[in-house]
């Protein structure tokens, strides 16, 4: 498969999972990369080592439209991969949109990279659907990528290695689709290949089990039997504020494992097999142990 863009601009390029999305292009090699990093220049181990395998490393003041504008000039495809934490991602997206449409940027990749959510489910999802609405009516080409949950984040979502204890926040027999931060990467640079890829939104998934199943692989990985608790009024709790009162951040995560998940995934579109979600349980126990 070829691509008809040259030069690919990753916003939040030096994230979590932005880091690895700048290796799946530096990977593939066939593309001129870039990583914009917002103003003041700071030291970043991440940046140099992407600059190092050949990344270009570039700067703006995401408050400066016109500076925006300059650095995006020559890309070809915009990729956000902005945070949600602390930010809000419609607020902090849409300068980069304005910018990347001036700048004559053919495609713009929005900072999805999740599940598919309803509109008044959680804030969160919330301001990601409000900014995809704005894209979608904004002229620009894009692609919308839904990956379902990160598997390196399966312990944010209640499996706990350290203790051998696993939180089900919805019936165990609920399935979830994870991707590891590798294949959303990987995911991310084909769809640039793909003509049904263009104003589209992209369904993949790594694995797509039961919360039993994880606990399952958790369990033989670790080789012990572990602690099961269930707590399905997490959210309840949380809207009418009945004791124990969960946290903000307890109630997200019931969120993630209560969403209904997306059916007709696009997998059979790509041109490789993801990881093996057993080899990031691996990686995952191993720290843990």
């Amino acid at each position: 498969m070829s691509s008809q863009f040259k030069t690919v601009t990753i916003a939040g390029g030096t994230g979590t999972l932005g880091y690895h999305i700048v290796e799946a292009f530096l990977n593939d090699g066939s593309y001129n990369v870039k990583v914009l990093r917002r103003k003041p220049k700071t030291e970043n181990e991440k940046a140099k080592l992407l600059a190092s395998k050949g990344a270009e490393i570039i700067y703006a003041d995401y408050d400066q439209k016109d500076e925006l504008v300059e650095v995006l000039k020559g890309t070809d495809v915009v990729i956000s991969v902005l945070s949600y934490k602390n930010t809000n991602l419609y607020e902090s997206q849409v300068p980069l949109l304005v910018a990347a449409k001036e700048a004559s940027v053919k495609r713009f990749i929005p900072s999805e990279f999740g599940s598919e959510f309803k509109v008044g489910v959680h804030p969160t999802p919330d301001n990601k659907i409000k900014f995809e609405e704005e894209l979608i009516n904004s002229g620009l080409e894009y692609t919308i990528i839904f990956n379902g949950l990160f598997q390196e984040y399966l312990s944010f979502i209640g499996f706990d290695s350290k203790n051998k204890k696993a939180t089900f926040y919805a019936d165990g027999n609920k399935k979830l689709h994870t991707t590891s931060l590798s294949d959303v990467g990987k995911y991310t640079v084909e769809t640039l290949k793909m003509p049904e890829a263009r104003n589209a939104v992209i369904k993949v998934a790594g694995a797509t089990l039961s919360l039993n199943e994880y606990l399952q692989k958790f369990e033989e990985v670790s080789g012990s039997k572990w602690e099961v608790v269930v707590d399905e009024e997490v959210k309840h709790r949380y809207k009418n504020k009945v004791e124990p009162i969960p946290s903000p951040e307890e109630n997200f995560k019931a969120t993630l494992v209560q969403n209904e998940q997306y059916k007709d995934l696009d997998n059979d579109k790509f041109s490789f097999t993801p990881r093996p979600v057993t080899e990031v349980i691996e990686k995952i126990v191993k720290q843990d142990a």
